[in-house]
């Protein structure tokens, strides 16, 4: 029979000894490394992750405690997987149907440069707030306004800013999203009175941003002019079938999605009906793809596998055109996956070991006023995404850490529930390494170091929460019915 080992106290310098290290190695790796989300930065979690499992070793814990803390952390991120794994087919077939092609196509047409990163922002919201999906508006119309903007000679960095600083607005405040249903659980608190006491922080930080966003715009020289954008319509056009017929696909998707069809089945049917589309409407891009002399039938087969399945790309007579019509279906999203499960491991010998909850026990001790204690509850949400590398996790374990405290400090719930969101669920793919920023950076193919500083709905919102909580604006309390 094997001897029962007694679990010692966590000291917090061994706590964040693994969180140390990994920031560490993978500050080295932007350093040395071009490419540092290709592989560097998952063995630097893995490393990290070693060394969190020999100080918990150490405490007292066994192996078993380790690998069932793993496992657990894997498992709640298989249904991110599988959506990313679905994204990835769906770009493929969308592509290849013509779909996004005639979204860059009218979206050239109607767009004016200086006014694109506010109308994408405000596009992006309105998707986002419909469907309650950042992930699927960011997959959708998200990947068509990066193409428009692209072609129109805007900053990646910045138009990716835009989709997801209006997509995590949507997102944020949508009845729909899991994130906004799963806050006011965690906090204890109803999802209406959460989503209106939302609107007193969230409101404001998206009228900065597009603010912002307009100032950019003004002042942005687009590289494309007249004749270079009639060239890239001129390319579209002669590649592919352009109608407006085309976006029946994603409106089925998204009104499935409003109609509260899990995101997992809607993108499938999406890309199911994206290949029938590709080959109903473009023949030519079919054979193109399929290489292949046999039947329209095998060409059909072949070439809609492809697209769901691996890199493809088609050719014009326009270079900036053929940037723009390459996919990585399935295969192109492994590289994310291999992050998100390297992440996931680090992340749960951290919590199943109590080093997290030691680093957070620590910090709430030195939250005195009300100001401070939101400060650490927002401050605790992002040190959470940056090292639990999920934003369920970012809002569930300060949800089920602080609520107590706010009850006795004698805060309504919806304190809490707001700084949760304002913190947890925006700050997410503001980091390459998390489930969110992982996949966002893949699906729009632009780096998560490219986007982040113009991500500024994101950046604003703890900030604004924090602002609001240091000036007692808003916060309400139990024995009120009124913000104070």
């Amino acid at each position: 029979m094997t001897k029962e080992r007694t679990i010692r106290k966590v000291p917090f310098l061994l706590a964040i000894l693994p969180i140390a290290f990994l920031v560490a190695l993978l500050a080295f790796n932007v350093i040395v490394f071009d490419d540092a989300l290709g592989g560097p930065n998952q063995i630097a979690l893995l490393l990290s992750a070693a060394v969190a499992g020999l100080i918990a070793w150490y405490l007292g814990y066994s192996w078993t405690q380790m690998k069932d803390g793993i496992l657990s952390s894997i498992q709640s991120s298989m249904g991110a997987i599988l959506i990313l794994l679905i994204i990835g087919s769906l770009a493929g077939t969308w592509m290849v149907s013509g779909i996004v092609p005639t979204m860059i196509y009218y979206g050239l047409k109607i767009l004016n440069p200086h006014v694109f990163l506010l109308a994408a922002c405000l596009v992006s919201a309105i998707v986002s707030i419909a469907t309650g999906s950042s992930w699927s508006t960011i997959a959708t119309v998200g990947v068509a306004l990066l193409g428009i903007g692209s072609a129109m000679g805007i900053h990646v960095g910045m138009v990716a800013g835009a989709i997801i600083s209006g997509a995590y607005f949507g997102d944020k405040m949508s009845p729909l999203s899991d994130t906004t249903n799963l806050a006011p659980a965690m906090a204890g608190t109803d999802l209406f009175t959460h989503i209106r006491y939302m609107t007193y922080t969230t409101i404001p930080s998206l009228v900065i941003s597009l603010i912002i966003f307009v100032i950019l715009g003004l002042n942005i020289e687009a590289q494309a002019n007249a004749q270079q954008i009639n060239e890239l319509l001129t390319a579209l056009e002669s590649k592919f079938y352009i109608s407006p017929v085309l976006f029946i696909v994603p409106a089925v998707v998204i009104f499935m999605i409003i109609k509260k069809v899990d995101a997992l089945p809607a993108l499938f049917v999406g890309t199911v009906l994206g290949g029938i589309t590709a080959v109903i409407f473009q023949p030519e891009v079919i054979r193109e793809i399929a290489s292949t002399s046999g039947s329209y039938f095998q060409a059909s087969y072949m070439a809609v596998l492809k697209a769901m399945s691996q890199e493809t790309s088609l050719t014009t007579a326009n270079e900036s055109i053929n940037e723009l019509l390459s996919t990585r279906g399935m295969f192109g999203m492994m590289n994310t996956i291999w992050l998100i499960v390297c992440a996931m491991c680090f992340g749960g010998i951290m919590e199943a070991c109590g080093l997290l909850q030691k680093i957070t026990d620590s910090v709430v001790k030195m939250a005195r006023s009300v100001g401070s204690l939101v400060a650490t509850t927002a401050g605790s949400c992002i040190f959470f995404n940056a090292t639990a590398s999920d934003q369920y996790l970012a809002i569930v374990v300060p949800g089920r850490m602080f609520a107590d405290t706010y009850r006795e400090r004698g805060l309504a719930p919806e304190n809490l529930s707001r700084t949760l969101e304002d913190s947890g669920t925006v700050t997410s793919v503001l980091f390459p390494w998390n489930t969110c920023g992982a996949t966002q950076a893949s699906v729009l193919g632009v780096a998560t170091g490219t986007y982040w500083m113009y991500c500024f709905f994101n950046l604003i919102s703890p900030l604004m929460t924090v602002l609001y909580a240091y000036l007692n604006i808003r916060i309400k309390r139990l024995s009120s019915n009124n913000g104070q």
